[in-house]
């Protein structure tokens, strides 16, 4: 055993790491288990045309979460903010699992996001606060740990919940680990003084980046055509007019870059956004598509989904001591992979068999884990010294801002194709390619400016 590996399991420093992994564990596992029961969910109290709002309330709190959490940190200190956190998580749990409707079901899964997204970034703050430095590597692959573990558990624990008709149950499972969480915290982080930090939120972005997203998923709930196609008009326009105030501000949620495609910088984050958005779809979707035409449990459609976590897991680990010189060769591939990946999922999902679906899904996976990290690592490096920390900050807020507008546009697009009542086999057959389809051309923009970027 290492000595770093001895130290960390030491009596002192292993609650500590316990309660890190826990806090981790509850957005990490949250994703898969809710897309695994949402079939289940939407059955029971409707809904179906809301089913991108499922994933997006929760990005969208979870973006605005992470925005305010240093400065949340800084007003209440380390340990009162994640309790306060771990409490808005589990009220948000309760709430989605005493929902008798679909709207009151999402008002909670944006609770969650808010609570989860805060208890992540506190978390993150908590290592360097609780541990030594020299345990930092190990720590982190711990927490890496942990997300590749919920890659495992998700789709089990939403599919067992789901299979005994007790949906519910997940959100109050949560609920007690959130609860436990709470009274961790209480007993285990150091009390400290409050700073009165300078730290200001991004507002007009985040208020910006809101608008956007909301207005592209109303555009698959009115009924006018019009009005549909000026909704999602008006939230491109909204999330650009983010992007510009971002740059003019000094209280910026992304680095000043973000927006110009000439650095390496702003290559790699709309590389990022572009993927995640096109991804995202079958992360909502997949289950209740493979529900629908397979006969398939919960526990199967859940696990066939996950397959696009598992493979960004594995490949991601097996790239990890990639020499510097192959870094270009494993963005671009990584990116083309997403693109085919992608094609090749929405014809897999909709018309293809389980297995054919599954390896078409593990391929998107693979796409995204062979060049993730070097995209991350090429993003930061390319901003000025001074931003190199949001641009750091960036890489998780951009991966969500793509997740929450990818699938509220889903939503959107599943409304417009007919799938607003559920899940008709036949439909899925004849209408389903574009609801995935739709997306291929983000995939090609996003493997477009991978490929750019691995010239820089």
């Amino acid at each position: 055993m290492s000595a770093d590996r001895a130290a960390l399991l030491d009596r002192a420093l292993l609650p500590r790491f316990g309660l890190l992994c826990l806090g981790i564990w509850l957005n990490a596992a949250d994703t898969l288990v809710t897309a695994t029961i949402m079939p289940s969910v939407a059955r029971e109290i409707g809904g179906h045309q809301y089913f991108g709002w499922s994933v997006a309330a929760y990005l969208i709190g979870s973006i605005v979460a992470g925005a305010c959490s240093g400065k949340f940190s800084q007003g209440l200190g380390l340990r009162r903010a994640t309790a306060f956190a771990g409490v808005v998580y589990a009220i948000g749990c309760a709430m989605s699992a005493l929902a008798p409707d679909f709207v009151t079901f999402v008002a909670g899964r944006l609770v969650q996001g808010l609570g989860a997204g805060a208890v992540v970034a506190l978390c993150y703050v908590a290592i360097t606060a609780l541990f030594p430095e020299s345990l930092w590597p190990r720590v982190y692959g711990a927490v890496a740990g942990v997300w590749g573990g919920a890659t495992l558990l998700g789709p089990m624990l939403g599919g067992l919940f789901a299979a005994a008709g007790f949906w519910r149950g997940a959100f109050w499972a949560f609920v007690i680990q959130g609860v436990i969480f709470v009274v961790a915290v209480l007993a285990m982080l150091p009390g400290e003084k409050r700073e009165a930090g300078r730290t200001r939120i991004p507002s007009r972005q985040l208020l910006l980046l809101v608008v956007g997203v909301g207005l592209i998923g109303a555009a698959g709930v009115v009924a006018s055509p019009a009005v549909a196609g000026a909704c999602a008009v008006l939230g491109v326009v909204a999330m650009a007019a983010m992007l510009a105030v971002n740059r003019a501000s000094p209280d910026r949620l992304l680095p000043r870059s973000a927006a110009d495609l000439s650095t390496a910088t702003g290559l790699g984050l709309l590389t990022m956004f572009a993927c995640e958005a096109a991804a995202i779809g079958f992360t909502v979707y997949g289950p209740a598509f493979i529900q629908a035409r397979h006969g398939a449990s919960p526990l199967v459609a859940g696990y066939v989904t996950g397959g696009i976590a598992a493979g960004w897991t594995v490949c991601a680990m097996l790239v990890a001591r990639l020499k510097a010189k192959r870094e270009p060769l494993a963005i671009r591939a990584g990116a083309l992979v997403i693109l085919v990946g992608v094609a090749l999922a929405a014809l897999a999902v909709t018309r293809g068999g389980l297995w054919s679906t599954g390896l078409s899904l593990l391929a998107v996976g693979c796409g995204f884990g062979l060049c993730w990290a070097f995209l991350a690592r090429r993003t930061i490096a390319g901003a000025p010294v001074e931003e190199q920390a949001l641009a750091s900050s960036a890489v998780p807020t951009v991966q969500l801002i793509g997740g929450a507008a990818g699938s509220a546009a889903a939503g959107a697009m599943a409304n417009l194709l007919g799938f607003g009542h559920g899940i008709d086999p036949a439909a899925a057959f004849v209408h389903g390619p574009w609801l995935f389809g739709a997306f291929v051309p983000l995939a090609l923009v996003g493997c477009a400016a991978a490929w750019r970027l691995a010239r820089t």
